[in-house]
């Protein structure tokens, strides 16, 4: 998986969104007082102060020292630390592992799953919400449309995402040693915020896709891509991205 470098002044000014729906997912986490929860991914620590406030004791890592930074900056009663989630070395630490549009970015899915399994107490749960199987599909199709009508096809690499199926992942789940207790595949038509709302995602999100680019490439790729999706994805002012989101709950049986 790609190493992202992440800007985390766009991050929360554009896509605040992130977080915003990620406040639904802490219904299944439902975290009670005197808890100890490890949010994985945590990025600029939005979420990790709305699971403190149920009274529990919260620690947030992530693989970016921006976002880390700024989460330390924002919340500094919360223990934020800067980690590969991919090898975490935690033992029996948590009771819960709650993780928001993380997972997606991981290409080491087994090691991240039995990093989980160890740092959870026994009869402790994961809960998390990430990219599944049809995942902002039109989008990957409109840059590889742009790359392919300028001639750049081969040097666009859009497949560094993981978007697995239902199936796919309870399966991942289950071969860690998780018991899967729910797993939901739903659309969720995401608004992205401003008229340059596209080119902002694709500008944070996507930037992986044109490494093998220069810049005036990578732009010609990117705005090509925007005008592609526009009569399709702008409306009233709007942009919408065709999100589709895989949510998980599992227990450490």
């Amino acid at each position: 998986m790609p190493e992202i470098h992440w800007d985390s002044t766009l991050y929360n000014e554009q896509h605040r969104f992130v977080s915003d729906y990620g406040a639904d997912v802490l219904q299944w986490l439902d975290a009670k007082a005197g808890e100890n929860i490890l949010d994985v991914g945590c990025g600029t620590g939005d979420l990790a102060a709305k699971i403190q406030e149920s009274g529990a004791t919260v620690s947030g890592v992530d693989a970016s020292a921006d976002m880390i930074e700024l989460a330390k900056q924002n919340y500094p009663t919360i223990q934020f630390e800067q980690k590969d989630a991919a090898v975490l070395d935690y033992n029996r630490e948590f009771d819960a592992v709650f993780s928001n549009a993380t997972f997606h970015w991981i290409e080491n899915q087994r090691g991240l799953l039995r990093g989980i399994f160890k740092a959870l107490k026994h009869g402790g749960r994961l809960v998390a919400e990430f990219g599944g199987k049809g995942n902002i599909k039109t989008i990957v199709d409109a840059i590889e449309n742009a790359a392919k009508q300028l001639g750049l096809e081969h040097r666009v690499i859009s497949n560094f995402w993981f978007f697995p199926s239902i199936s796919h992942y309870a399966t991942l789940l289950e071969s860690t040693g998780f018991e899967a207790e729910q797993v939901w595949l739903f659309d969720r038509p995401t608004k992205l915020v401003g008229e340059d709302g596209m080119l902002n995602w694709i500008n944070q999100f996507a930037q992986h896709a044109f490494v093998n680019l220069n810049e005036e490439e990578a732009e010609a790729v990117t705005d090509l891509a925007v005008n592609i999706l526009k009569p399709t994805h702008f409306k009233n002012g709007e942009w919408t991205a065709d999100y589709r989101r895989l949510r998980i709950k599992a227990s450490k049986r």
